[in-house]
């Protein structure tokens, strides 16, 4: 069977001119043989891509012939070529430079009309592809996606791909705005007159850490803290968002731009759950006068859980005591349920206590007292963020930060980090967090559409298409 693919542009006075683009002799008693293979789709693709890109370009061209002041024709002097990187191939364009006409006080002699329709090099949805498939695998990973699938140059590499996404990164870094100590003066004098908000907004942050790209001597300096949180709110999409503390300048203007875009009202509850830690808490005050801080529940039985286990481990020298000791955890974390830090407080304190005059050969005992210590020192610096746990679980309100937990492992740890051996700097982890979290909760597209307005356009079906449909 012999097939014909002929491709017809229609470019005005000139009517529309035919061009055979690709003949096909295919069996039809063969499965694999059916349709166009990828190898076909690519070629046919790659060459249709070209005719087109060609004829917009002459197109462009033949507009801006003549002179927009005094529209006399300008004289050509020489010819001026480019590479336009796109989804089906790198397409080479050529055309002509034209002289400034005399009337113009123009400083160069001559121009090229390409250079004001090919204003970057790298056709917008290509960089949409690779930005977006990079923040979800490795760079190289990325480039054999797009070359098992598209008529993609064979230039591409992973450095491109790379060097592609910080500018992507970078210029979604450019449109944000100035950075504040506080968001709190915003509110209206009134709140009462704003409308109704649509409904309570959850807030979850935490941190995780990457590999440093130029590890410091000692250990700690192996690794950089990422903060990274996730934003539920009521019948709105979910919002990721992720920052390097120590190298972004702008934190609290970042989240405050997450939830500005998801309708964030200055009379709305919002809840923020944190670790406690103070880089964590920091980000999230003055943000709102309507805000709550949460200490995470999880964090606070984490690190009593620990403290449970020295307390197994002492059970094998001193079991008496070690009953005793573990009846007293339960009895801090009854209190720390129900919201009674000072109880809490006491107990902690009468258990320092008791491990100061503890004497036995316990090898942990050093780890456990300290560890204790440490928790004391947890609960007294984050007293003001303890709430009745029991009562927010009964009211079906949230006292974990678990969805954070997870916002960490899809966020961080599936692209920086375990099984990733790749180090980091922290610009570069900056930036990928800026497109990664976009593409996670699906807001790279409508980002690029902002910028190319063309860009993802799909006609509409008329009534009798839908009608079809149904």
């Amino acid at each position: 069977m012999k097939i014909e693919i002929r491709l017809r542009i229609d470019v005005g006075d000139d009517g529309p001119g035919d061009e055979e683009i690709l003949v096909l002799d295919k069996p039809h008693d063969q499965l694999e043989k059916v349709g166009l293979s990828l190898a076909e789709a690519r070629e046919l693709l790659g060459r249709v891509q070209d005719r087109v890109v060609g004829a917009q370009a002459a197109a462009f061209v033949a507009d801006h012939r003549h002179c927009d002041a005094c529209g006399r024709p300008l004289w050509s002097k020489g010819r001026t070529s480019l590479q336009f990187r796109t989804p089906f191939g790198d397409v080479p364009v050529t055309g002509p430079r034209l002289k400034s006409c005399p009337c113009q006080s123009a400083t160069r002699g001559s121009f090229s009309p390409l250079t004001g329709l090919f204003t970057e090099h790298v056709a917008p949805e290509m960089l949409y592809l690779e930005t977006k498939w990079a923040s979800l695998v490795p760079f190289g990973v990325t480039v054999e996606l797009l070359r098992d699938v598209l008529p993609v140059g064979t230039t591409l590499n992973a450095q491109t791909v790379c060097n592609h996404l910080w500018r992507v990164a970078t210029r979604i870094e450019e449109s944000l705005g100035e950075e504040r100590t506080s968001w709190v003066a915003d509110c209206p004098p009134d709140l009462a007159r704003l409308p109704l908000p649509e409904g309570p907004v959850v807030v979850g942050i935490d941190g995780g850490y990457v590999r440093a790209r130029e590890p410091g001597r000692v250990r700690h300096e192996a690794n950089f803290e990422v903060v990274v949180g996730q934003s539920i709110a009521e019948d709105r999409d979910n919002r990721y968002f992720g920052l390097v503390q120590s190298f972004d300048d702008r934190p609290k203007r970042r989240l405050h731009e997450v939830l500005r875009e998801q309708g964030l009202q200055m009379n709305q509850d919002i809840t923020f759950l944190t670790d406690g830690g103070d880089t964590v808490r920091n980000l999230a005050s003055d943000m709102s006068p309507c805000a709550e801080h949460v200490l995470d529940w999880f964090h606070l039985t984490m690190r009593l859980t620990v403290l449970g286990q020295y307390a197994k481990g002492l059970a094998h020298h001193d079991d008496e005591k070690a009953h005793a000791i573990e009846r007293e955890l339960k009895r801090i974390k009854g209190y720390l349920w129900n919201g009674n830090h000072r109880e809490a407080l006491a107990c902690i304190d009468s258990l320092v206590d008791d491990l100061e005059e503890l004497a036995t050969t316990y090898p942990g005992m050093k780890a456990f007292r300290k560890g204790v210590d440490e928790f004391h020192t947890y609960v007294r610096r984050n007293a003001h963020t303890i709430p009745n746990y029991a009562e927010r679980h009964r009211y079906g309100e949230r006292v974990s930060t678990a969805f954070a937990e997870s916002t960490v492992n899809a966020v961080v740890a599936k692209r920086f980090a375990k099984r990733q051996q790749m180090r980091w700097s922290k610009r570069g982890a900056h930036l990928m967090l800026q497109t990664r979290t976009r593409v996670l909760d699906d807001t790279l597209r409508a980002k690029f559409q902002s910028w190319y307005p063309g860009l993802f356009h799909v006609r509409t079906p008329d009534r009798s298409e839908h009608d079809l449909a149904a």
